[in-house]
């Protein structure tokens, strides 16, 4: 191997190590910022029913079904920070919590949005808080990222392809997480992310990683807390 061959050879490991360092790094500033403590503050039926915009915010949305509270519960350490129910799109109000030690001045905002593509309610409720969800996605200038759900079971539908129009349109950063892992055999979860993300290159607003979670088995947590820790960490929060 000449030179410039081992040149190139140890700044990619140079590289890779940084990378695995950083990694670690986030993942342990993860782990602290979601051992503080979580509580629901707000629940808004009307834009102007926000709360003001003093704190980065991150919102998580998905179809109504897709374990949307399960993972919030899990990700918080806690059992009943979101309700679950066996009925789906039971969140029928934009849900504010905030982490960290103060109420007043949290560290970060999470946001349950109401779940779509199907509700347990009238049309016209449906057309009014998606219209809530909607002006809120636009004019949010404190929206860090909006996290969207999907089922890893089934991959991407029709009503996450609008939403991710939506997103698009109202040029908000946004993740895919997929969601339900345990019940998805290890030999097809490569061929979801990828499809995933095959998909994802028609999307100009999507972040490339995807992170495939199970509330139940915690797997993929870690890595989730981490990608929110890093995202705090590069807006200066």
């Amino acid at each position: 191997m000449n030179d410039h061959a081992e040149d190139i050879e140890d700044t990619q490991d140079f590289k890779e190590t940084q990378d695995f360092a950083e990694g670690q790094d986030f993942a342990e500033a993860g782990r602290k910022l979601f051992a503080g403590t979580c509580d629901f503050i707000w629940a808004a039926t009307d834009i102007k029913q926000l709360p003001p915009l003093d704190a980065p915010e991150i919102a998580f949305a998905g179809r109504s079904n897709v374990g949307k509270s399960s993972l919030l519960n899990a990700l918080t350490n806690r059992k009943s920070l979101a309700r679950t129910s066996n009925t789906p799109g039971r969140t029928q109000a934009l849900n504010f919590f905030a982490l960290g030690a103060s109420i007043e001045a949290p560290r970060l905002r999470l946001v349950d949005m109401p779940g779509y593509g199907y509700a347990a309610a009238a049309k016209e409720k449906i057309a009014a808080w998606t219209r809530v969800m909607q002006d809120y996605l636009r004019g949010r200038a404190n929206l860090l990222r909006v996290f969207v759900l999907i089922d890893g079971r089934h991959g991407l539908k029709p009503p996450d392809f609008e939403m991710l129009d939506l997103l698009d349109r109202a040029a908000v950063s946004y993740q895919i997480i997929l969601t339900k892992g345990d019940a998805v055999k290890k030999s097809e979860m490569a061929a979801r992310r990828a499809e995933t993300q095959t998909a994802l290159a028609q999307h100009p607003a999507a972040f490339p990683e995807i992170i495939f979670t199970s509330s139940h088995e915690g797997d993929g947590l870690d890595a989730l807390r981490g990608a929110i820790a890093k995202l705090l960490s590069e807006h200066g929060s």
